[in-house]
């Protein structure tokens, strides 16, 4: 993704969102609790795919995860295989 997105954390609505275009994207998580985050859902419309929408709303959504002391269940596929990548990645370095 060549421009800088704007995400936005809704705190009430449990959801880091962005728009590109007029299209809404988000990650949906659910707070249990005891600093745990279920992240459940990762939405991006098809105009956008492909384009790392997806992977910038995770990022952020584990870097305030990070910053708040929270651990992740990754219950969405996508965030899954994001956080795998990544493990595979740094284990790698």
């Amino acid at each position: 993704m060549s421009e800088a997105l704007s995400i936005h954390h809704d705190l009430v609505g449990h959801q880091f969102e962005t728009t590109v275009e007029g299209h809404r994207a988000y990650l949906a998580y659910m707070d249990l609790g005891k600093q745990t985050l279920d992240i459940y859902r990762t939405f991006v419309p098809n105009a956008l795919r492909g384009r790392g929408i997806a992977a910038a709303l995770t990022e952020h959504a584990l870097g305030y995860a990070e910053r708040m002391g929270y651990t992740v269940i990754p219950s969405c596929s996508y965030v899954e295989r994001y956080l795998e990548r990544r493990q595979r990645h740094l284990a790698k370095s």
